[in-house]
């Protein structure tokens, strides 16, 4: 890895833990707190594309692991691993290296197509990993995970329209749009 990409990646992996200093709004249905770290997650992919924004992600899970509280609320170590929140945090990495897959190989960089990834496949795969742990550990059924996840929804639209304006303005930037498309063509 150039030394770019370690300051990039890292880069990111701060930013992740700067929105987690942002208050969680707590809702009294489901131990999973509404969190502005889903930003931080499509803008990694977006911005950085697939493998190095799975990367940032993976390098801030590790960081969350050592016992860092850079989760939102002031959470970290191994223990929120293992919680109810689990399965979004395993999907972070995953999450940003579809993303930065899908933008920087199929997307012609057009805010409409970027927001429709973000909505689609971001999002989505976050719900993917996040509504089935939720189940499990809280012992719940799907059904009821799934209907508890609908309060997330109209603040999961908002972070994905920001992430893909943010995302949108930086790609025209050729200095990004350069380096990026030299990170996608060695996956």
């Amino acid at each position: 890895m150039k030394i770019l990409e370690i300051t990039n990646v890292a880069l990111l992996a701060a930013f992740m833990g700067v929105l987690g200093f942002i208050p969680p709004i707590m809702l009294s249905f489901t131990p999973v707190p509404i969190t502005i770290q889903t930003l931080g997650v499509l803008l990694a992919g977006g911005v950085l594309g697939p493998r190095l924004g799975a990367l940032s992600m993976t390098v801030f899970l590790l960081v969350v692991a050592a016992g860092a509280p850079l989760l939102s609320g002031g959470r970290g170590g191994i223990g929120v691993f293992v919680g109810p929140s689990a399965g979004y945090l395993f999907s972070y990495p995953i999450a940003a290296f579809c993303v930065g897959y899908l933008i920087h190989k199929f997307s012609k960089a057009k805010l409409r197509n970027i927001l429709i990834i973000n909505l689609t496949v971001g999002i989505f795969l976050l719900y993917l990993f996040g509504i089935p742990v939720l189940a499990f550990v809280q012992n719940i059924s799907l059904k009821d995970a799934t209907l508890s996840n609908l309060a997330y929804i109209p603040g999961d639209i908002l972070k994905a329209t920001l992430a893909s304006y943010i995302v949108f303005r930086l790609l025209k930037s050729p200095v990004i749009k350069r380096n990026l498309h030299k990170n996608v063509e060695t996956l």
